[in-house]
């Protein structure tokens, strides 16, 4: 109710020794930060490392070896370190000496001026192959269920997986050669990766790990133009002309595209029989489809039965329908799940229609 006002406590803090700062390596190659320290008692768990997210945060808060510090968890969840207790430094304190080789590859890394983040340049880093891998497989990309990090590392090291394509390559004899890997588990891999052949373009793009491009830009880049040869084509301007995809996604897909070892990948990919085209409701075909929610913003809240929240989303874009995140005067329709909180809640103090599960589905039939 509008009359009703929220106090929250403020996060729960204890203090603790900073040991040792980890660094670890993204698919992106940015090398992120975690202090490693003694370990405390925090909101009900032992707590033995916190983010630091980046360089400007351990330059700015001067955060050494041997300090004691303050941490709280960030929205009740993940500890952060908040401040430094500069009367317990010890005397013989140094500034932090931030690393300038990779922890995995040891190639030099690079501060590039409009970031924050340091980054790891190598193409080949073992830990940015690894981690684009496990990104290629994962559900928002190609969707191949049973093959996580421990498969993902021991293919790698094996050789026997050094890019995507190499995934449409294995074979059973292969993974059952694989630590803790039986005759089920590397049926059903193998059965996941040739199901992934058939996936629509847009998570293929998601997969590749294209720069800037996450699942909405690649569904848009995917329905604009159709084909991977298109897109492949496409130039600046082309690309521009999609609504809200931006100069900096724009030259990243161009330059992304323009590389030969892409280029190779590709091909290498048509020719082993994975899907190059959108699969999908073109927004031309959603928005003559007639349906009352196309053209409208929904938003998703609460736990679906019969949908994952994933299928409601893609259902719904298929429709031409735009989900949105968060209930606003722009939403037009809220469908609401069991346990269904602030977001039903705000649906109702704005009039706006709210549907059940049920009432989506029916509407599908």
């Amino acid at each position: 109710p509008r009359w009703a006002i929220a106090y929250k406590f403020p996060a729960e803090e204890a203090q603790t020794i900073v040991r040792d700062i980890e660094w670890t390596v993204g698919r992106t190659g940015v090398v992120t930060p975690t202090a490693v320290m003694d370990p405390v008692q925090l909101a009900g768990t032992t707590v033995r490392r916190a983010s630091l997210h980046n360089i400007d945060l351990i330059k700015e808060r001067d955060i050494r070896l041997e300090d004691t510090v303050v941490i709280h968890k960030a929205g009740d969840i993940i500890p952060e370190v908040t401040r430094v207790i500069l009367e317990k430094r010890p005397e013989t304190s140094q500034p932090y000496e931030f690393p300038t080789t990779c922890p995995v590859c040891h190639e030099k890394l690079e501060h590039l001026e409009e970031e924050v983040a340091i980054r790891c340049l190598n193409p080949k880093c073992p830990a940015q192959l690894t981690e684009g891998l496990s990104h290629f497989v994962s559900r928002n990309a190609m969707n191949m269920s049973g093959i996580g990090p421990r498969v993902i590392k021991q293919l790698f090291e094996e050789g026997l997986v050094m890019d995507v394509a190499d995934l449409y390559k294995l074979t059973l004899d292969q993974l059952l050669a694989l630590d803790k890997v039986q005759q089920k588990s590397a049926e059903n891999i193998l059965e996941a990766i040739e199901k992934s052949k058939e996936n629509s373009l847009e998570r293929l793009l998601t997969g590749l790990g294209i720069r800037h491009v996450g699942t909405k830009a690649a569904k848009e880049l995917a329905q604009h133009f159709k084909t991977m040869t298109a897109l492949q084509e496409a130039s600046i301007e082309q690309l521009l002309e999609i609504d809200g995809l931006g100069d900096i996604i724009a030259y990243s897909v161009k330059t992304y595209f323009e590389q030969p070892s892409v280029q190779e990948l590709i091909q290498e990919l048509q020719d082993s029989g994975v899907n190059m085209t959108y699969l999908g409701v073109t927004k031309d075909d959603s928005a003559a489809s007639g349906h009352v929610l196309s053209g409208k913003t929904v938003v998703l809240t609460g736990t679906l039965e019969q949908l994952t929240r994933q299928d409601a989303k893609e259902k719904l874009e298929s429709l031409g329908a735009k989900v949105t995140g968060s209930v606003s005067k722009k939403t037009d329709v809220v469908i609401a799940g069991h346990s269904a909180g602030s977001k039903l809640t705000k649906a109702n103090d704005l009039g706006i229609e709210v549907w059940s599960e049920q009432q989506f589905l029916d509407s599908l039939a």
